[in-house]
């Protein structure tokens, strides 16, 4: 993956093309979705909508769509991805195939606690089942795209550093940690994998940056606070004051051999 230091995270039923063109200007990529690709998870965003309210998107065409997003951002200056949801590998290639063509990434969502997705098998239930977060891995890097899979921490019996570093191996390119209140759990995911880490759940201004900064993540991503200027700004300047670069990771400013010490010295405490 390229380097965007400032990541916007999917939002289901609201991460569309229109909300992520629309912050294009503080962030390096933009993660659209969440979606539901097979019948399975179809039926849990179903009654997900029908017994709480949650907005989803659920197109006739699931893939379709996400074509159709990704191409309406072929003109805007930022590294689109796709976060999906699935329990069966054909319609995922099919996904897959599709945010390759683009340029983008394609997310698996090992994230998504609601009670209705779980039971499907999907959402943060991979988690609890490596071999088959493993395999959804490799049938989308084998369709060539660039993978990233979005994780939690505070899941039940899951060693998350172990989790990480099991999908890094199948051919995942970014690991995605919503931190939950561990954010240290960041720290010893960078620590088990080469991936790309995006730290996720808080950021909003340069403390929370600075913190899983610190903890050796790649980027930040910024979820429900997506949509206000004024937040993104706050993110876009700490990141920017750290690595020297702006949200997609191109150089603004050089950093003195000192200032990059004293941010080495402060992810080693």
């Amino acid at each position: 993956m390229d380097t965007p230091r400032v990541v916007l995270a999917s939002l289901s039923g609201e991460a569309d093309a229109q909300w992520a063109r629309a912050s294009a200007d503080f962030a390096g990529a933009a993660i659209l979705g969440g979606i539901a690709l097979d019948d399975a998870t179809r039926a849990a965003a179903r009654e997900m909508v029908a017994d709480r309210d949650r907005t989803e998107f659920l197109p006739s065409d699931p893939v379709a769509f996400i074509d159709d997003q990704l191409a309406a951002l072929s003109n805007v200056p930022i590294r689109p991805g796709f976060n999906v949801r699935t329990t069966t590998l054909s319609p995922l290639r099919e996904a897959a195939t599709v945010c390759a063509d683009h340029g983008a990434v394609l997310e698996l969502n090992a994230h998504c606690r609601q009670g209705e997705m779980c039971a499907a098998g999907a959402g943060q239930s991979l988690l609890q089942d490596t071999d088959r977060l493993r395999e959804q891995v490799r049938a989308a890097a084998a369709a060539g795209a660039t993978v990233s899979v979005k994780v939690r921490t505070e899941v039940a019996g899951v060693d998350l550093p172990a989790v990480a570093a099991a999908a890094s191996d199948a051919g995942a390119d970014v690991i995605h940690v919503d931190a939950m209140d561990s954010e240290g759990v960041v720290a010893q995911v960078v620590a088990a994998t080469d991936a790309f880490v995006i730290a996720n759940n808080g950021v909003r201004d340069e403390r929370t940056v600075r913190e899983y900064l610190a903890y050796g993540a790649d980027a930040v991503s910024v979820g429900r606070p997506s949509d206000d200027p004024a937040v993104l700004k706050r993110v876009t300047k700490a990141t920017a004051a750290w690595f020297g670069t702006d949200s997609r990771g191109e150089a603004v400013a050089d950093h003195s051999d000192g200032a990059k010490q004293g941010h080495r010295q402060e992810a080693d405490t």
